[in-house]
């Protein structure tokens, strides 16, 4: 390298840059989320030994009254990502111990203070590429489905709410995802990379606020990545403080790069820089784009799609009445996923079933997840325009029933829209 290492670090400066140094690496070792090409492949492999370890640790020096069983899914704040965190913050501990007793006389880590600060970019930035394109391709908050369309405000959860309300709005989507793209294009550059670390820590503190006030699972990486911001900020927080709080001039960031010695190596880094970002958009981009296609706003409706009220239930001969307490006949049938559908019985209660339509034989057959013994099977046929008749047996039983298909898009929450002029306000 050129450059050399600046002199004069404060012992507690030192240390905790030994610390945050080994935790920040520890914590991306354990949660990559695609940093670099095919990292996931490898993070696969690697994290198996830890699902071993962390639940032992669990037992045996956490003393936790449940065994740990469930890994990182579609939540980030299980149990085991809580331990790995707990050891990700000791390893760093005894990492910053040993560190320090081998390495006491270095003045200072100017070097790697500058390379941990490009690693903190890229994968803040690569974080939040994930986050807006799946805002701006409407993956992350899709538009509320057929049973959020019937379901009480009572009966969701808090993240369900959040999810819905993020949902409804495509403008939205589109302002949190293209300022998160934001985010992740200006921390890719070392000239844009201080504006980039203050509009990803508000963005990411909105994120991180919206998690811990809905109770969404991603807890731990949406804090990570405030602090992460933070520690971004720290390095021109001198620059910071002079022009918002005190009016005084703020001097120029220092942006030079550490550059190596030989010319081929530079080039190499420039083109893997290069490669790394091309490779994060291309594929987030295609990724996405597929997705939406898949199971997004793009992907084939099922068979059978729709809310349907059933207006005739016959069970053995013997039509039910419509009575709010019975806990046996339907009054809606809503079928919005391929492969699922939920019935809402005539006490508001909700039962969900594997639902499996055969076209050409216009069958269909449909169980609970709890009882795959016992199932439903029905012929069905179209008698009228939005009605659907359906027979068959269940336990025995034989079964008629007579639905009509709702029109989804005669809900107020569907139908309203925007309206730049409101005499009134409309608040219901």
């Amino acid at each position: 390298m050129e450059a050399t290492e600046t002199p004069g670090w404060p012992f507690a400066n030192k240390l905790l840059f030994r610390f945050f140094f080994s935790y920040f690496l520890l914590y991306i070792f354990f949660n990559p989320n695609g940093v670099v090409p095919y990292i996931d492949d490898l993070y696969n492999w690697y994290i198996q030994p830890f699902h071993h370890l962390v639940p032992w640790l669990g037992i045996h020096v956490l003393h936790l009254s449940k065994p740990i069983t469930v890994f990182t899914n579609g939540s980030g704040d299980t149990t085991f990502d809580n331990v790995v965190l707990l050891l990700t913050a000791l390893l760093a501990v005894l990492g910053t111990a040993i560190w320090s007793l081998l390495d006491r006389k270095r003045p200072s880590y100017q070097k790697l203070f500058y390379w941990l600060l490009v690693i903190l970019r890229y994968y803040v930035a690569i974080t939040m590429f994930s986050y807006g394109f799946f805002k701006v391709i409407k993956l992350q908050f899709p538009f509320l489905s057929l049973n959020s369309l019937i379901e009480p405000y009572g009966d969701s959860s808090p993240m369900g709410l959040a999810w819905r309300f993020m949902g409804y709005s495509k403008g939205y989507n589109y302002f949190t995802g293209f300022a998160e793209l934001s985010c992740g294009f200006l921390l890719l550059f070392r000239r844009t990379s201080a504006l980039g670390a203050v509009m990803t820590l508000i963005v990411s503190a909105n994120i991180m606020a919206i998690n811990y006030c809905f109770d969404v699972p991603v807890k731990l990486l949406s804090t990570t990545l405030v602090i992460m911001s933070l520690f971004l900020i720290f390095k021109e927080f001198g620059r910071y403080k002079n022009f918002f709080l005190l009016n005084k001039n703020a001097e120029a960031a220092d942006i030079i790069p550490h550059r190596f010695q030989k010319k081929w190596k530079n080039i190499i880094l420039c083109v893997l820089k290069y490669a790394l970002i091309i490779y994060t958009i291309f594929f987030d981009l295609k990724y996405a784009l597929e997705a939406e296609k898949e199971y997004g706003s793009k992907a084939p409706k099922p068979p059978l799609y729709g809310i349907y009220e059933a207006k005739t239930f016959i069970v053995n001969q013997d039509t039910l009445a419509p009575l709010i307490t019975d806990t046996t006949r339907w009054r809606k049938l809503v079928t919005g996923y391929a492969g699922y559908a939920s019935v809402k019985l005539m006490n508001d209660s909700t039962r969900s079933f594997a639902f499996k339509v055969d076209t050409q034989k216009r069958t269909i057959i449909m169980n609970s997840y709890t009882d795959t013994v016992n199932k439903y099977v029905f012929t069905y046929s179209k008698p009228k325009k939005d009605s659907l008749l359906i027979k068959g047996t269940y336990k025995k039983n034989t079964i008629e029933i007579g639905l009509h298909r709702e029109d989804e898009s005669k809900f107020l929450l569907v139908k309203r829209g925007f309206h730049w002029i409101n005499e009134y306000p409309f608040n219901r």
